[in-house]
């Protein structure tokens, strides 16, 4: 385990919160110097808070649940006074309330469970992206199903050109529908992993990408690496396995993460050892019911060429088949700026 991200990313977690907690301190400041009957029903609620405290010292059983109930009542019935002063000044009711990135956590980046404490996932995340330098991740807040534009692909049917009884558009809002249900259904042992096959700037990554961004805001874990790269990490990964303990947590990772994209498959280099892995990779991940997401510029014959009847017949008995058609995006987009 590389200790130094480890510290780094809880570094990064206790700035947050303190950076959040600054933040309503501030409000708070603005809101007493502004609202002066927000600070006296502040001010109330804090004593009756303290005087039912010290209430409870001297009481127990049925007295001390009865003291108990009565200061919860009374505290509401502030609240909710408070909460009426900072409507009528145009406050929302919480206003106060911290803005955490990760609800789960509340971005302490550990959660309690019942066999103790352990780190939430939107942490593991973090030691992902940074462990297998997932750049890409840096590019999901513009690339989701929010800023998913269908305009940029062709309504015309040309079979000649797509080779495709459908156009450009009809055929990516079904394989757009098909991504949403994947992400909807990632626990599913019935829900089938994703293969994109079409042409450079079809929109395989971008769409790759939604479902990254969708999933990881869902609390689950995702590797995202190209194929020759996510093969060079578990080859060295796998050899220097006993030499190196964080060698051994990032091979372990590339099969239990919840959602692995491996993208550009058939750019990297082969021979019987990758072969090998690839299928090792992709069975056992399909025995686990951990999903897979597998993008390829080439086509299904071109990939029976290219990679053996193992993994072949992995791919088309367990892979939704998404064929992307049109043409280039990123040209379009590049004139549409230009």
């Amino acid at each position: 385990m590389d200790f130094d991200i480890y510290r780094e990313i809880d570094r990064q977690y206790s700035i947050k919160r303190e950076k959040t907690e600054n933040e309503i301190r501030m409000k708070k400041r603005r809101l007493e110097e502004n609202l002066p009957k927000y600070y006296e029903l502040e001010q109330k609620k804090n004593e009756v808070a303290i005087e039912y405290t010290k209430e409870l010292l001297t009481k127990n059983g049925i007295d001390k649940e009865i003291a108990e109930e009565n200061m919860r009542i009374k505290v509401k019935k502030i609240q909710e006074e408070i909460d009426k002063v900072l409507m009528e000044a145009g406050y929302n009711k919480n206003y106060l309330e911290p803005e955490y990135e990760c609800s789960i956590c509340k971005d302490t980046g550990r959660i309690i469970t019942s066999s103790g404490e352990k780190y939430c996932k939107c942490f593991i995340q973090k030691v992902i992206d940074r462990t297998y330098k997932q750049y890409n991740m840096l590019k999901l807040n513009e690339e989701n199903f929010n800023t998913f534009d269908i305009g940029y692909y062709s309504d015309k049917v040309s079979k000649e050109k797509y080779k495709s009884e459908v156009s450009p558009r009809d055929n990516i809002n079904k394989i757009k529908k098909i991504a949403e249900k994947f992400c909807n259904n990632i626990d599913n042992k019935d829900q089938k992993n994703l293969l994109f096959v079409g042409n450079t700037g079809t929109g395989k990554t971008f769409l790759s990408n939604c479902i990254a961004y969708e999933l990881i805001n869902k609390g689950y874990t995702v590797i995202y690496q190209t194929a020759p790269i996510l093969m060079d990490m578990a080859m060295e990964a796998k050899y220097n396995f006993d030499r190196k303990s964080e060698n051994r947590i990032k091979y372990e990772n590339i099969f239990n993460v919840d959602l692995l994209i491996i993208d550009d498959l058939g750019t990297e280099t082969l021979n019987n050892n990758r072969f090998t892995e690839l299928f090792n990779i992709i069975n056992t991940r399909l025995l686990k019911n951990k999903k897979t997401i597998i993008s390829t510029n080439l086509m299904l014959n071109e990939l029976s060429q290219e990679y053996d009847e193992r993994v072949m017949s992995r791919l088309i008995g367990n892979y939704i088949i998404c064929k992307f058609i049109g043409d280039d995006i990123r040209f379009k987009k590049k004139k549409i700026t230009d």
